[in-house]
């Protein structure tokens, strides 16, 4: 054992000399050095080692690789042996990194699938906990030891921030690097000053922490994940991440009821209004969707993720069907005819898997079109009635499908580009991994938009489909056609973005992970053909940041003749504004008001714009949904076709099990081990949230 130091000081060297003595790893395999010996372990099979590190309080030295096989490796030498005591655990499509916590005892990984998985190092057969919500690999995590949280950052350089009892990401922050696919990423938290640090190749992130005090007003005391307008109650209606669902009144601001622990503690994600607007639907990262009244009575629960947590991005309403998206590249489908009992369970899609990657979105035109979006730029055009697909549509080419899922798809042609983000080489190989690798992230299509007052697009053409997501971009689709008419850059470097448009299609707003807002006037862009594609933007009429983090809903209505914009964000704030730029208010804020007292214009105003709106009061545009995808359903929805005093009988949920699923129960449950329809489990998942006026 060393007392002085670990190595002898060579016999040239002086006392009182700093001399600097050269250690070679030869020396140490041949045993020179009496005071230490050399152990090793092959248990990576030769796979390269990316991380390696030893901890005091569970003695051992923790190692890493990329490979499926062995992934992590514990290893430590017990007294008086001379060989290392190994375990290990294997991690899907292997990880990045990891990081220990010795007071939780959990050792967290950065998975290329996506995944932070955490680990019990005496548990090696599987999680105890998978934190879901990151759409790139995931190449760094670190524990805030203090306060029992987790950050992550994943390859599209998005940082989370996750509460590690809960299982919940509790902030989500996009940094804004240089748009390079090939980074060298080095990360760390410097926790007793609160400084993050993120290196990208030459250049170096600092993230300092901010104090927690804030008079900012707050809507929700968690993020807000979706806000839907009812123009039937005239109500905003937004859902949170801690499950909770709130109901305002949008002349007033007013909030009028509240609805608590919808999903347990799990997050709600997105949500969904039937084509009545008399239900609500809301989808949650705990696999499944719940179909409720404004009273807050469950109708039935949707078990979307087959007993497993998925990440719900969508649910489209449709006239016979429900459409679910978010973490598989088909999509999962319910059917209201089935719609008499509580727990509803899913179909497959008749079309089958044609997507290569993961389907984000989908938009319906009537009487038969569907769209669906994927995490690679793709989008396909399908028959709805037949589940036939067309078309794919991309940014850097498109091909055609053959009617039977599963074959080899048809090149159609190439598209070229006005960026250099893919080498023209792979626009030839549409198979190529090259491609593929270049796209994701990039081209990722997180939005979808029919344009459906361009009444005569199929005649005339013209742009009638919308989206947005990648790096910034808003593109134009002529859906008839097949090609794509225009794109341009509506937020640049700040990642991902979201839209939403107004009902006569002439204003769109777009949002991004910095809370920057933006409207444009698209009711001339794109009318007509063009056999090149047009890069110029449309006219923008306002951009402003109503927010102090990512936007995460848009929404547009009409109130008092006057267009409003709707958004809110994971700052906790919902705030509504219109298109000119009248500051409205954020909803929770404790004074109230009427819509009308804030647009104090004169009846003959010289500002263009704000003329141009009070012309557009005058039209007469029916309000509708976001979610009434389907305009030719019966006066009565399929969903309000149940019979509620047989539902009540049957499911009428108790009151006493509101406090939501418990940490090892919910890792449980993430990991599939539990039966959805035993009796207990039954009871926990038909339970009634609880409500507050």
């Amino acid at each position: 054992m060393a007392l002085i130091s670990l190595f002898e000081r060579p016999a040239s060297a002086h006392e009182d000399e700093e001399g600097t003595v050269t250690i070679s790893w030869a020396e140490l395999l041949s045993g020179y050095h009496k005071c230490c010996c050399t152990l090793e372990h092959n248990l990576h099979h030769g796979d390269w080692v990316r991380q390696v590190t030893y901890d005091a309080s569970l003695d051992a030295f923790i190692s890493s690789t990329t490979s499926n096989t062995n992934t992590v490796v514990l290893a430590w030498r017990e007294k008086s042996k001379k060989h290392l005591k190994l375990t290990s655990f294997n991690v899907a499509e292997g990880i990045h990194a990891f990081d220990y916590h010795s007071q939780l005892n959990l050792i967290a990984t950065a998975g290329i699938n996506k995944k932070v998985c955490l680990w019990n190092p005496y548990v090696v057969s599987k999680p105890v906990g998978i934190l879901w919500g990151h759409s790139a690999s995931v190449i760094a995590v670190q524990f805030f030891a203090a306060r029992k949280q987790l950050f992550s950052f994943s390859k599209d350089k998005v940082l989370r921030l996750w509460d590690i009892q809960h299982q919940l990401s509790i902030q989500r922050i996009a940094c804004s690097f240089p748009k390079s696919q090939d980074f060298r990423c080095l990360f760390h938290f410097d926790e007793a000053h609160g400084r993050l640090f993120i290196s990208f190749n030459n250049q170096l992130a600092l993230l300092a922490m901010k104090s927690e005090a804030s008079t900012r007003v707050k809507s929700h005391k968690k993020a807000v994940t979706c806000v839907l307008y009812s123009s039937v109650l005239k109500q905003v209606i937004s859902s949170d991440a801690g499950s909770t669902v709130s109901f305002w009144m949008i002349d007033t601001g007013q909030k009028i009821k509240q609805f608590t622990g919808c999903h347990g503690n799990a997050e709600i994600s997105t949500m969904a209004l039937d084509a009545n607007e008399t239900r609500l639907l809301t989808g949650s990262t705990d696999g499944t969707i719940k179909v409720w009244d404004f009273s807050g009575y469950c109708y039935h629960t949707l078990n979307v993720g087959r007993e497993g947590a998925v990440d719900i991005s969508q649910i489209l309403v449709l006239k016979k069907t429900i459409l679910v998206t978010g973490w598989e590249r088909a999509l999962t489908v319910f059917r209201l005819q089935n719609f008499n009992q509580f727990f509803i369970q899913p179909e497959k899609w008749k079309g089958g898997i044609q997507h290569r990657d993961d389907i984000l979105c989908a938009a319906f035109l009537p009487p038969q079109t569907l769209v669906t979006g994927s995490y690679d730029g793709e989008i396909i055009l399908w028959n709805n009635n037949t589940g036939n697909a067309h078309c794919v549509l991309h940014p850097d080419y498109q091909r055609l499908l053959e009617s039977k899922p599963g074959t080899e798809p048809q090149k159609l042609f190439s598209a070229g580009r006005s960026r250099s983000t893919c080498p023209s080489t792979n626009q030839a190989a549409l198979g190529a991994h090259s491609l593929e690798t270049l796209a994701k992230g990039n081209n990722a299509v997180v939005g979808l938009c029919f344009l459906e007052a361009r009444k005569t697009t199929a005649e005339t053409g013209g742009a009638n489909l919308v989206s947005c997501g990648g790096s910034g971009y808003v593109r134009f689709w002529d859906t008839f056609k097949k090609q794509l008419l225009a794109e341009f850059l509506a937020h640049g470097g700040v990642g991902s973005i979201i839209m939403s448009t107004d009902k006569s299609n002439q204003y769109l707003a777009t949002g991004d992970l910095d809370g920057q807002l933006k409207i444009w006037d698209i009711e001339e862009y794109c009318l007509n053909s063009s056999k090149s594609k047009i890069t110029q933007a449309p006219a923008l009429i306002r951009s402003f940041r109503p927010h102090e983090d990512q936007i995460s809903s848009l929404e547009m209505c009409k109130m008092g003749g006057h267009l409003l914009i709707i958004s809110s964000s994971a700052d906790g704030s919902i705030c509504v504004t219109d298109v000119c730029g009248v500051p409205l208010w954020i909803f929770g804020q404790a004074k109230h008001g009427q819509i009308e007292n804030c647009f104090s214009l004169p009846k003959r105003d010289t500002n263009l714009m704000k003329n141009e709106i009070q012309e557009e009061s005058k039209r007469e545009i029916p309000l509708l949904s976001k979610e009434e995808s389907c305009l030719d359903l019966p006066e009565h929805s399929l969903l309000d076709k149940k019979n509620k005093d047989e539902a009540a009988c049957n499911v009428r949920p108790s009151e006493a099990t509101n406090s939501g699923i418990k940490y090892k129960e919910r890792n449980i449950f993430m990991e599939k081990t539990c039966n959805l329809y035993n009796g207990k489990v039954m009871q926990k998942s038909s339970t009634s949230p609880k409500t507050c006026c």
